[in-house]
Parts: structure tokens; sequence; C-alpha cells
């Protein structure tokens, strides 16, 4: 009856399983793993944006495939504050960066073609490859005081099936941007193959502290096909307001040609609301105003997590932006009993490593959104749990 692109394993593990049984007997959880903005304790400045849905505009339907002219220049415009120049016309809105990637899926790769993909990374990604008929084929990024794609692993990962190759800019959650000698091979190998770049930036407002050799943003890459994946989401952190975008860029005749197939795909959806892209002009003037208030709270964080942990056993793991931080465990520490351990008996949760592909030890992930007292009571009993395990 079902097709096999949903044939998933629906039991819940026993981590999930601990957690569940303990929200029904209502005991309280240090929950570290907290990604949502709008549940973060964060001041938002509430009034003006509700006020911008109160335009009488948004009882019009004037459906047009790309999104609305006006909340395209509105992105570019942004995009030119950091003086990177692009044309309204090489933007397509989206409802979120989830539907942007099943877009450019449909675009790239036929079922059973290849993407290949960073790993550690999102576990969202298998869903999204599945239930769009794309392999998966990981490349390994490694770990040597900051984080680098493993660039001879990666060549060889290329095949003829091969038609996209992914990059989270920063990653999540190892929270490394892409090098701009990274970047120089990764152009070469594709222009070489014919294979197209997508660039996820949802997390590259939030930079903690790049290395010299970081890239913000591939936005105007022009070496090689390249659409660049941002969003409401996190730039502004309204995961709610459902309005995300893909930037095209590349040489100019595969520009063309991209468009005009992604304006079929995007006209068959119009999936953007209406209220949402008459808002946008006026929710990105308070830009800089939010990401201030999440920055505040990564950086707060961040500091208090490395004093914390810097007379213990753990290891907080470089990172050059996003939300998250990687503690590396104990050697000797099951990572799986441990995380069990610290969820049944001291009500701390946290992310396991595994949950991201982080193979190489134990880990724990952890977001720098969570509230600073949850922070530093989850903290201080993570220690007090790893002085008995």
């Amino acid at each position: 009856m079902f097709s096999r692109r949903t044939d998933w394993p629906f039991e819940q593990n026993p981590l999930m399983l601990a957690l569940a049984q303990l929200k029904e007997k209502r005991i309280k959880v240090f929950d570290l793993t907290t990604s949502n903005p709008t549940q973060a304790g964060l001041a938002y400045p509430d009034r003006q944006i509700l006020k911008a849905l109160s335009l009488a505009s948004n009882i019009l339907y004037q459906p047009q495939p790309f999104g609305q002219e006006q909340a395209r220049q509105a992105i570019a415009q942004m995009y030119a504050k950091q003086k990177v120049m692009i044309r309204p016309e090489q933007i397509i809105l989206t409802s979120s960066s989830s539907e942007a990637y099943a877009f450019l899926f449909r675009l790239l790769l036929n079922p059973d073609e290849e993407a290949l993909f960073p790993s550690p990374s999102y576990p969202l990604f298998d869903f999204l490859a599945q239930l769009n008929d794309v392999d998966i084929q990981p490349y390994p990024l490694c770990y040597q005081q900051q984080w680098e794609i493993d660039l001879s692993v990666l060549k060889e990962k290329f095949s003829l099936k091969t038609r996209a190759l992914v990059l989270v800019n920063p990653n999540n959650p190892t929270g490394g941007f892409v090098k701009t000698e990274e970047l120089a091979v990764i152009n070469h190998l594709c222009r070489e193959r014919d294979v197209a770049i997508i660039c996820d930036e949802v997390f590259s407002d939030y930079v903690l502290d790049m290395h010299k050799d970081g890239v913000r943003t591939l936005s105007g890459n022009t070496e090689a096909l390249t659409f660049v994946l941002g969003g409401l989401s996190k730039s502004l952190g309204l995961p709610q307001m459902k309005l995300s975008w893909i930037i095209v860029n590349g040489p100019e005749d595969k520009i063309a040609r991209a468009l005009e197939r992604l304006e079929i795909i995007a006209d068959t959806y119009l999936s953007v609301n209406t209220p949402a892209q008459n808002a946008l002009p006026s929710w990105l003037k308070l830009k800089d105003k939010i990401q201030r208030l999440i920055q505040a709270r990564i950086q707060k964080n961040q500091k208090l997590l490395q004093g914390l942990c810097a007379k213990t056993p753990f290891k907080v793991l470089s990172a050059e932006g996003g939300w998250y931080a990687i503690i590396q465990l104990p050697e000797g520490l099951s990572e799986e009993r441990f995380v069990e351990q610290l969820l049944r008996e001291h009500h701390v949760f946290a992310h396991p490593g595994y949950f991201f592909d982080l193979i190489q030890g134990a880990h724990l992930v952890v977001s720098l959104l969570t509230p600073e007292d949850v922070l530093r009571e989850g903290l201080s009993r993570i220690v007090e749990c790893s002085a008995y395990s």
C-alpha cells in the first residue's frame, strides 16, 4: 500500500522513550537541545513583527512563480549590504529550506542519481533525499583544531552518477565555514564534472570565531552553477513565518537554463504565503535587532560552556559559526550509555554525537540557544554524571 521511500523504522529508540516517560511523569528535564528561537526566552519586537502582517494587500492573491518582486528586491538589498550583488531575478522564494532542497533535487537529479553530503551533518538530509529518490554519498569533515573538508576523499566520491555537491556553510552541528582553498578545489571539481553546488547558508549570519580563510557566503560564486539557501527561520529567528529563498549564481548560460526550469517547478507549487511576502521588507529592517538578541545568547553561552568545561575532562570543539556546540566526552565513556544515564538519572537531555554521524570518539551536541540557567545546571549535572560513569 505504501511506497518504499517511506519505509522507515518507526520504533522509538531508548533515549526518546526515556524522555517521553519523564515528560509523562512531569519530571523537569534540563533540555540542552533547544533550537527553536521562538521558545528560547528571547525578547522579540512583537508589535513590529505583527504589524507587518496587517496590510490590506494580504487579501489579494497575485501569484508569481519566483515570489513577489518587492520581496525579492528586499533580499537582494540585504545581500548588497554584504557587498554581494544579486539581481532579484536570481532569487526564488520557497516556504522552507526543505522545500528549496526538494526543488533543487527535482531540478538536478534523476531517480537514484547521487548528491554528495557532508558528514557529520543534520539527519534531516536523509529524509529529504529519500523522499526525492536521491542517493546520498557522504564525504567526511575532519577535526584538527578546526573543521575541514577531507578534499582527498571528496575527490574520490565523485562518480558518473554525481549531480550535486551539498555544502552547509557554516556546517550544522560542527560550525565550520568553507575555506577559500576548499572552495577553489570544489569549483574546479564541479566545473570539470558538470556538477552543481547547493550551499545551505541558513546559519551564516551567526559568526563565533571565523577562521581568516573562511568563506562567509557563496551567493556571489560564479565559477560553477551554485544554489545558495537562506531563510527567515534562522536569519530572523522566525521559523513560523515559513519563508526561505534560493539564490542562483554561476556562469550566465547555466543560470538562465536553471531559472527557466525552476520557474515551472515553483509555479507548480506556489507555496509561499502572501502575508509573509508582503511583510518581508519590513521584517528585514528588524534583522540587526533580532540577530543581536540571538548572537548575544550564543556568545554568552559559548563562554559559559568553555568556562565550565575548562577544568574537566570534557573538551569543547572549536566552532566558527552557527548555534550548536560539540562536547567531546572523556575516553572510555560509552556515548550511548552516557546520554541515557544522563537523561534517566540526572534529567538532562543532550543530543548524542551519533545523531549527527559524529563517529570519531564520543560526543554530546548542545544548543547555544538554551537559556543560560538551564545550560548552566545541565552542564553541572553532566560533569557530575561523568564522575560516576
